[in-house]
């Protein structure tokens, strides 16, 4: 195979390609379907004309026909008169229409021939025309059902030519956001262990927590001379406080002497050491 060959070779199988796939098979049986409705209107416009022309000859024939029977009362006319002459002129004109009347039904006898085959044929394609219809509906819901379900298992699998841009675009986004994401936490755990300082300040990390510190301090101190000077102070305080909790102890223990002294009183030797024993065990708790 030549150099020419194969180019034209390659050429051909790519145009075929192309046109496979540009290609509606709906469009397709379409078209074909209005092509043979084409060629049945043909049929029946040329069978009309074929008819017309019939017609045509059987009009001339029965004029002829008219033609015939004057002759010959022409003919029956003379002799009665005695004109012999007369008369075979009649019948000679007679004879001629006879012989046109004999080659138009000839004629229209080939015309009807031609016609009963093409009314024949007619109804054979308008037959076709109709299956052909019937099965053009099938196959076109056939393929619109097969190209619906193409396309969703292309959408649900993700192979269609959208859904790999959507996935692309879900990828890139993605990767984009967990970019973002470690941005920010690296930014953060730097800032954290003060690896940013301030741009305006000439401190670094550890002269801002002294001065954090010193301020804790002194913001302490105040606050202990505010104390002194409005008559409070913190030693006091917590010697209240350990009195007026010695004192609940001491009215705690009162009222429980009491009860037990009560339920003495009330219950025998046994329930008093079970109610004593539980006591204990909620004061040891």
């Amino acid at each position: 195979m030549g150099i020419l060959s194969r180019a034209s070779y390659v050429i051909r199988s790519k145009l075929n390609s192309l046109l496979n796939r540009a290609e509606d098979p709906s469009e397709t049986l379409d078209y074909s379907y209005e092509k043979m409705r084409d060629e049945l209107q043909q049929v029946k416009q040329g069978i009309a004309d074929l008819t017309t022309q019939k017609k045509r000859l059987e009009i001339q024939k029965r004029r002829l026909e008219e033609n015939v029977e004057k002759h010959n009362d022409q003919a029956r006319e003379a002799v009665r008169q005695d004109r012999e002459d007369l008369a075979r002129k009649a019948l000679e004109k007679k004879k001629a229409k006879m012989n046109q009347i004999e080659q138009l039904e000839s004629q229209i006898a080939q015309l009807q021939g031609t016609q009963d085959n093409l009314v024949e044929k007619k109804n054979e394609l308008q037959s076709r025309i109709e299956e052909f219809r019937t099965k053009k509906e099938t196959m076109k819901a056939r393929y619109e059902a097969a190209e619906a379900s193409s396309r969703v298992s292309e959408a649900m699998s993700g192979v269609g030519d959208e859904m790999e841009d959507v996935t692309m675009a879900l990828e890139r986004a993605e990767e984009r956001t967990e970019e973002m994401e470690a941005r920010s936490q690296a930014m953060d755990e730097l800032r954290d262990i003060g690896a940013f300082d301030d741009a305006l300040s000439d401190q670094d990390s550890i002269d801002r927590e002294l001065e954090s510190v010193r301020t804790s301090g002194e913001v302490d101190a105040e606050l202990e001379t505010l104390k002194a000077e409005m008559g409070k102070s913190t030693a006091p305080a917590e010697t209240e406080t350990e009195a007026e909790s010695e004192s609940a102890e001491a009215d705690l223990d009162a009222q429980l002497d009491a009860e037990l002294e009560e339920m003495e009183a009330n219950v025998g030797d046994e329930e008093v050491e079970a109610e004593l024993e539980e006591l204990k065990n909620e004061e040891e708790q």
